[in-house]
């Protein structure tokens, strides 16, 4: 099979902007979002932990030889060896230069291994699976800073079809995926569950967890995916004959996820309000990708387009990985609203100069009145003498096209959503 070509990542101009300030720049992400392969279009020399079996010895016997080498110095794996952190930590020191090294890995080690890391030594840049606008699916025409700042959106309808959306969601933002037949790309994402509930959650910190129990409690933070589900619910869904699992358990379990990169809460967002409502703050359960909960569900997108409330979530999932993406080049949090009165609006962004934007998702284009009316309501319960006005309301749709209606509501294609 021949190497696929790099396809330039939004996250390429923050790692250069990391390098010219920073003596190393810590690539943290799921296994397969591309890390390795964005380190290198920038690494001018690298040494492979996980496949250099003498490289990984080497770095307990002498750290020095591997740390040498020219700069900036991919140190791929890096979590093989945690111990060279802080030789890499003093390698920077010593250099008193930025974009020395470059490290990269599949699992966030524990905070006492990285918790001397020294202002301005060691950056840190979270990656993703592709957003849509990386993998070709949008044409990026609408941009969300430019939305952020005010900018009415325009677009042409991009042509995304229905199913077509749900064979992203399927297939997902993976790199390896790309040209490969949908049945191929879905059997990769199963094998890349398979091996996180098997081996990949007992290596990122040697606890030995019970491999079914994880297979199930993926399953149940599928079948809930894009919901508010507690973890007794999802103890009880995960559990089998013997009853539910402990929450202790769960718990744990999703500590690990999350340290893999498998998973990542959407915390709720908390504004002051001037009525009587108050803010609820359970956090929103997503799979880093949708594609995992579509591979845990062992689902196919002709599957998903028999369940219309499966594939609602699956798109509010995509697209909360989207915006992800998109708002982490301008410092923005992707946050939820939901308050006592039952009112909810699906994805907050807000940007540390307080900016903020609010966005309801609909797959299909019948409800994006309805939307509409939410996004107002809540903005007539927000205290905007302290929160600001938003910079955008906004509903995110499958298809059609882009544009700012009477109302102020900004309608916009994900197929034509970008940075």
């Amino acid at each position: 099979m021949p190497a696929i070509p790099y396809r330039p990542r939004v996250v390429d101009a923050e790692l250069a902007a990391l390098l010219r300030s920073a003596g190393a720049v810590v690539i943290e992400g799921p296994k397969a979002c591309g890390k390795t392969a964005t380190a290198r279009q920038v690494a001018a020399s690298e040494v492979l932990f996980d496949i250099e079996l003498q490289a990984r010895e080497l770095a307990t016997i002498d750290p020095t030889l591997v740390l040498a080498g020219a700069r900036p110095r991919l140190l791929d794996a890096w979590q093989v060896v945690p111990a060279l952190w802080n030789h890499v930590r003093r390698a920077v020191d010593d250099a008193d230069a930025p974009g020395s090294f470059l490290l990269t890995g599949s699992a966030v080690p524990p905070d006492d291994i990285t918790r001397h890391t020294g202002a301005g030594r060691m950056a840190r840049l979270r990656m993703r699976p592709m957003a849509l606008a990386e993998s070709g699916g949008s044409t990026a025409t609408i941009s969300l800073g430019a939305l952020l700042a005010g900018e009415p959106p325009r677009s042409p309808d991009p042509g995304l079809s229905i199913p077509g959306l749900l064979t992203h969601c399927a297939v997902g933002g993976w790199p390896l995926h790309l040209g490969l037949d949908v049945p191929d790309a879905l059997r990769a994402t199963r094998d890349y569950l398979e091996a996180v509930r098997r081996t990949d959650i007992r290596r990122v910190d040697g606890v030995t967890r019970d491999p079914a129990k994880v297979g199930r409690l993926l399953q149940a933070l599928a079948r809930h995916v894009a919901t508010e589900v507690s973890i007794s619910t999802l103890a009880a869904d995960a559990g089998d004959a013997d009853g539910p699992l402990a929450r202790d358990t769960v718990a744990d379990y999703l500590t690990a996820l999350e340290r893999l990169g498998v998973i990542e809460d959407q915390p709720a967002w908390a504004p002051h309000l001037r009525s009587r409502a108050r803010v609820r703050g359970s956090v929103k359960r997503h799979f880093v990708d949708p594609s995992l909960a579509v591979a845990a569900l062992r689902a196919t997108p002709e599957r998903l387009l028999a369940d219309p409330n499966l594939a609602g979530l699956l798109f509010e999932s995509l697209v909360v990985r989207d915006l992800r993406i998109y708002a982490q080049p301008l410092g923005g949090q992707v946050l939820h609203y939901r308050d006592n009165t039952g009112l909810e609006i699906d994805v907050i962004v807000e940007t540390p100069d307080g900016r903020w934007g609010a966005f309801e998702v609909k797959l299909g284009t019948a409800r994006i009145d309805e939307a509409a009316t939410a996004l107002t309501r809540m903005v007539d319960k927000i205290d905007t003498s302290r929160a600001g006005p938003p910079a955008v309301l906004g509903v995110i749709v499958g298809t059609g096209y882009g544009y700012r209606r009477p109302d102020g509501v900004a309608v916009i294609p994900i197929g034509a959503l970008g940075p």
